[in-house]
């Protein structure tokens, strides 16, 4: 039987990250071999990967960096699934580490990303072996890319969301203003970086949302003023429930519920079939825009400024420069 001292214990402990017990019954297990013993922890994180792999992976750590000239970006989600362990500076250091190494590669997948060597075995293998170190599952749940003539990056407080603005051009000024665009696309969560890169099938849809909230608004005024007409007070007869509630109470009558309801049927029918068409689609028009110009990140107001869009002030910074993308990726 080898004889296993407490530094080689500390050695391969070093080495894999495993806890010191797990290293110790390794290193008897492969009597005193560290490469056989590294490769008993792996089977060992195998085994506790495949029995935990139904498992719910929502806590972690995301981080964001940027390459050297700063016109490469990356984000990486390192998920686990307890906030004890997304917490723990390791595997925080490792999340960093995963998206150092994004960055420097050529990898533009996920898929591609964990086939990279990690020392001697593979990026996949390496959340693997981690898996077994701390008996919960990891995994990346995240891999974003950006590139662009200028990208600067935020992380927020706490590890839980990234993001990546990139600029036009890396002008003077343009980093500090980049990083403020990435706090922007943080804090205000926008759907697309400008109009054109909203799909149209999400516009037509905010439209049909549109025109339907708009048509139900023009149904019920009309109801409301009807009703105010009848000497009927309008929140009293808003709901069934309410029409039940408030007649218990004796805000109503039972012969004005009846009136109400009356009333109600009447008038929402009336006028459904004679809507506006015109109004309601300008209506609908408007609300459109609005929409775009709170979920697009340009057109959003500037949360250091409100008194000029995101544009607006990249803009002060050098009239020809412009935000031309950016990446979010956040943990719940």
């Amino acid at each position: 039987m080898a004889n296993i001292t407490a530094a080689d214990v500390n050695k391969l402990r070093q080495q894999t990250g495993a806890g010191m017990m797990d290293c110790k019954k390794a290193l008897v297990e492969a009597e005193g071999d560290f490469e056989k013993a590294i490769e008993i922890l792996r089977k060992k994180g195998q085994k506790v990967a495949a029995n935990r792999a139904d498992r719910s992976s929502s806590e972690g750590a995301v981080i964001a960096t940027v390459n050297a000239d700063a016109t490469k970006g990356a984000i990486i989600a390192l998920n686990f699934e307890t906030d004890f362990v997304g917490k723990n500076e390791s595997f925080v250091a490792l999340a960093k580490e995963f998206a150092q190494m994004a960055v420097d590669s050529d990898a533009e997948t996920l898929e591609d990303f964990l086939k990279l060597p990690y020392g001697n075995i593979t990026i996949s293998e390496k959340l693997i072996e981690q898996t077994g170190v701390i008996g919960e599952k990891i995994e990346i749940s995240a891999f974003k890319k950006l590139a662009a003539p200028l990208v600067n990056a935020y992380i927020h407080n706490g590890n839980k969301l990234a993001t990546l603005v990139g600029l036009s051009a890396a002008v003077e000024g343009a980093a500090e203003a980049a990083h403020n665009v990435a706090m922007q696309a943080a804090a205000m969560n926008p759907i697309a970086v400008n109009e054109d890169a909203v799909p149209e099938s999400l516009k037509e849809q905010e439209v049909a949302i549109a025109i339907e909230k708009t048509k139900t608004e023009q149904i019920q005024k009309a109801v409301e003023v009807a009703l105010k007409k009848a000497g009927i007070n309008p929140a009293h007869v808003d709901s069934e429930d309410h029409m039940e509630s408030n007649k218990a109470k004796g805000w109503i009558s039972a012969e004005d519920v009846e009136k109400a309801k009356e009333i109600i049927a009447t008038v929402s029918a009336e006028k459904a079939a004679n809507l506006p068409e015109a109004m309601i689609q300008n209506i609908a028009k408007g609300r459109l825009s609005k929409f775009l110009k709170e979920n697009t990140l340009v057109n959003q107001d500037y949360i250091k400024d409100n008194k000029m869009s995101v544009a607006k002030y990249v803009e002060s910074i050098n009239k020809d420069l412009k935000v031309v993308s950016f990446v979010r990726v956040t943990i719940a």
